[in-house]
């Protein structure tokens, strides 16, 4: 008889329910990455402005920050397993709806699978303290690592579908509803594995207590000025590219080098640092390396393009799999990691939101990029000065 874990599974079973997580995962961020290779495409079909382009990437951000705080709600109700199904049937939905044509479905599939993606994001890392709580570190390095690389293909893949494949830019964008159908499809047997447990508390008491605890709001912190980096990047490092003479399919494939290397750093950084009790050495030298990848960036006599997206990249992903690793180290239970997450990510992503959004402002009014990057590198070094007592040994 198969020996079975707390959770009444063996090894066969979470072993597929891993699975299906990792499908799950690889959905999480093509539909955002595929964006910012297509925008001078998008423009000149559309005629919108860098500020409202911008919208693009920020208004998935805002439905991370309005959506994630109330996904306790519906686990509560329904169960992680229901709730994750729900998400992806939203996000192919969304995809769908976005590529239909027009301004307004441009924009309402946008929200539509923001507010999909915002559940994925505060589930997972739940998911991952209720039945991997001792692999803890290997599990969200394969989590954000298969996110990695979900958002590596979809930026490389977004202008050949669109011109090779004569898909335009709306048959590029619509392609990811496939990949979606295809995570239902493997998500549904998992469901029987997942199994409901009673809520602890209320809603509200939880919100409550968390809202409270001058640690979570650290963390919140340090979780939107990670993402606020990594959707600067998404949505505006093509545009950055071309504006310095290269042409759009290598600034695609820069942005897909991006993320690329952040599945390196996202699969090495979580397991780094859940082998140790205290992560302020990991993120002083993540900020290093960012810092480093961003002064290169920022002068383009040095050129290296390459070398210094690749260190971004590898920062990127790993500080993004380390936010997430936290939510889970800094928790009891599942429950406790759920409730966290959502407010975390909540709060995180409403601050992120506000990055490609500033971006695309700035360079409107004065038409240089390099405002962008010197952003990006205020970013680095508050991330510094916020990380380092998130970092510390302690249980919310």
């Amino acid at each position: 008889m198969a020996k079975l874990d707390q959770n009444g599974l063996s090894k066969g079973s979470r072993t597929l329910l891993l699975v299906g997580v990792l499908f799950v995962s690889i959905n999480l961020r093509p539909a955002l990455s595929s964006i910012g290779p297509l925008i001078d495409m998008i423009r000149l079909e559309v005629k919108l402005s860098d500020t409202l382009l911008g919208l693009l990437t920020t208004l998935p951000l805002l439905a991370f920050g309005v959506v994630s705080t109330m996904t306790a709600l519906f686990t509560k109700r329904f169960g992680i397993g229901k709730t994750l199904l729900g998400a992806l049937i939203l996000l192919a939905a969304g995809l769908i709806i976005r590529s239909a044509g027009g301004v307004f479905p441009l924009y309402l599939g946008t929200i539509i699978l923001g507010i999909a993606i915002a559940f994925g994001n505060v589930l997972i890392p739940a998911l991952i303290k209720r039945n991997f709580p001792h692999k803890a570190g290997f599990v969200t390095s394969l989590y954000s690592g298969i996110m990695s690389l979900g958002a590596a293909f979809a930026a490389g893949l977004s202008v050949p579908l669109a011109v090779e494949m004569n898909l335009g830019w709306r048959g590029s964008l619509g392609s990811w509803a496939l990949l979606a159908i295809f995570a239902i499809i493997i998500w549904i047997p998992n469901i029987k594995r997942i199994k409901r447990l009673p809520p602890k508390r209320s809603f509200k008491v939880a919100i409550k207590k968390l809202s409270g605890s001058m640690l979570v709001w650290k963390m919140a912190f340090y979780m939107g000025l990670q993402s606020a980096a990594f959707y600067i990047i998404l949505a505006w490092l093509p545009a950055i590219l071309i504006d310095r003479g290269f042409d759009a399919a290598y600034a695609g494939w820069m942005l897909s080098l991006s993320q690329g290397t952040g599945i390196i750093g996202a699969i090495l950084v979580p397991v780094w640092a859940g082998s140790r009790k205290d992560q302020r050495l990991v993120i002083f030298s993540l900020v290093v390396i960012e810092l480093i990848g961003l002064i290169g960036l920022l002068i383009p006599g040095i050129g290296m393009v390459e070398l210094w997206v690749s260190l971004i990249g590898i920062v990127i992903g790993g500080t993004f799999g380390l936010a997430l690793l936290l939510i889970v180290l800094r928790s009891d239970d599942a429950e406790t990691a759920a409730e966290l997450s959502g407010i975390v990510q909540s709060i995180g992503y409403l601050i992120a939101a506000t990055g490609p959004f500033i971006v695309g402002v700035i360079y409107d009014l004065t038409q240089v990029w390099n405002y962008a990057i010197i952003l990006l590198i205020v970013l680095a070094i508050a991330k510094l000065v916020t990380g380092i007592d998130v970092g510390k040994d302690r249980k919310v």
